[in-house]
């Protein structure tokens, strides 16, 4: 005859005087640590440190990763973002520094109603000598039976030059295509053709330059050029 390990231990139960063989109760709910204790901890460590990750807190809790996951979306309607990237932050100097700019833009406005139509803006960008195509502007139209054709990874043309442009509220004074940083000399060339195509602007102070703050326009010669034609430079803004 084959017994079994549970019918010893039933034998062994009411050899001890235990009359009955029910599971007894027991009182109480069963232990989990999830709960409001380990739930604050987490709330205080977040708060110390935004970036801390589900693994770490487990290890310092001494609980599962589950256990953190669970409390930080379930209990605590938590989820881990992303931060944006964006190309630069400003610092609270600059901040100040463009509200007065603005400040400044906005009176002069205001004193004179055709402000905005006697700004003479300049604008740089670099022209190469060729633009690889996309592989999206490569794609063919190919029966499907046709084999995939293959397209070599370009760089961009090492070769460049800076165009330069200079405008008003009335289309384009001046361009021209530059080698290097002959900022000087175009502004002179610029000074001839405001003859010939702006003839308003012939009086000192009759128009406002617009530039951004790059080294070669806060060159000591292009800052005593400015001041000997008596050119207005509008700040510009961080």
């Amino acid at each position: 005859m084959f017994i079994s390990c549970t019918d010893i231990q039933v034998v062994s139960t009411f050899k001890n005087g235990v009359g009955t063989i029910e599971i007894e109760a027991r009182p109480g709910r069963p232990f989990s640590v999830r709960n409001e204790g380990l739930i604050a901890k987490v709330r205080k460590r977040i708060q110390e440190e935004r970036c801390v990750t589900m693994r770490k807190m487990a290890d310092e809790f001494g609980v599962n990763r589950e256990t953190i996951r669970q409390i930080l979306v379930e209990d605590m309607g938590k989820k881990k973002v992303a931060p944006r990237i964006v190309p630069h932050a400003m610092s609270d100097d600059q901040r100040h520094e463009r509200f007065q700019y603005v400040k400044d833009i906005i009176k002069t406005a205001r004193r004179n109603k055709n402000f905005l139509k006697f700004i003479v803006a300049e604008y740089e960008t670099w022209c190469f000598r060729y633009d690889p195509t996309t592989k999206h502007q490569s794609a063919e139209w190919k029966p499907p039976a046709s084999p995939k054709g293959n397209k070599v990874r370009l760089q961009m043309s090492k070769v460049k030059k800076k165009l330069v442009c200079l405008y008003d509220s009335k289309g384009i004074i001046h361009h021209e295509f530059v080698t290097g940083s002959f900022y000087l000399s175009v502004l002179e060339r610029l000074w001839k053709r405001f003859r010939r195509v702006r003839p308003e602007y012939s009086a000192p102070g009759s128009w406002f330059l617009f530039h951004d703050n790059a080294p070669v326009h806060r060159a000591v010669a292009v800052q005593e050029f400015l001041a000997r034609k008596q050119v207005y430079v509008l700040h510009h803004p961080p």
